[in-house]
């Protein structure tokens, strides 16, 4: 890691993570403000929400790097790939912890199999797949190949949990709607957008290092 930060971008991106991380903890539980029946716990939507954005973000960049893989059998592609699917399934799962701890006050339980809960649950499973996939292929090649196709197919999971509020019936849904932030003060509203840039801030820094490491591991020139 020591070379990773020799590199001067690499050190400031880092460092300016950091530090905007510990600005946007000290707001969410400093100056965010207390929503009617939630209290505490609505602090957790300036994690959940912006992770949720991000893994969908990962999840793209994992999907188009592994269509230009299938297309030039690059083994560059096939690294970015693993690294932003590998990224974006950690912050799926935060997402699938996060919401249980903001959903047990406001619905009495951690957990309903309602369609946007019960479809990013899908999709990270799918992820689950794909790793287990590359793990036992037998060949980098062929894992990296099959892992591709399911990266692309796993994406198609992607709108149906945005669009999920819409697919299915009101009273199927327990999960807050799209509008809800747009609905909300501008004082949370700047609050969640700067979590946004830091948590996006967090994937992009993650996905670099990660990336890093698994050049150093096939032994690319880093």
């Amino acid at each position: 890691m020591r070379t990773f930060f020799k590199n001067k971008f690499n050190l400031v991106l880092t460092l300016l993570t950091v530090v905007i991380s510990v600005i946007n903890l000290w707001l969410i539980f400093n100056k965010s403000p207390m929503v009617a029946d939630q209290e505490w716990a609505q602090k957790i939507f300036y994690f959940h929400v912006p992770l949720a954005w991000n893994f969908f973000i990962a999840y793209l960049i994992a999907m188009i790097y592994s269509v230009r893989y299938l297309i030039k059998r690059d083994e560059l592609s096939d690294i970015y790939a693993l690294a932003w699917a590998e990224v974006g399934t950690v912050f799926c799962a935060l997402v699938l912890i996060t919401g249980p701890i903001w959903a047990t006050p406001i619905w009495g339980k951690p957990w309903t199999w309602e369609p946007r809960l019960t479809t990013t649950l899908l999709i990270f499973l799918t992820y689950l797949i794909y790793f287990m996939v590359r793990e036992f292929s037998g060949t980098i090649e062929k894992g990296a190949r099959l892992s591709a196709i399911i990266s692309i197919l796993a994406f198609l999971d992607v709108p149906i949990i945005y669009f999920a509020v819409d697919m299915w019936a009101p009273e199927a849904q327990a999960h807050p709607g799209r509008n809800t932030i747009s609905e909300s003060s501008k004082l949370i509203q700047n609050l969640f957008l700067f979590s946004l840039v830091n948590f996006s801030l967090i994937l992009f820094n993650m996905t670099k290092i990660r990336i890093y490491i698994e050049k150093k591991v096939r032994n690319f020139n880093v």
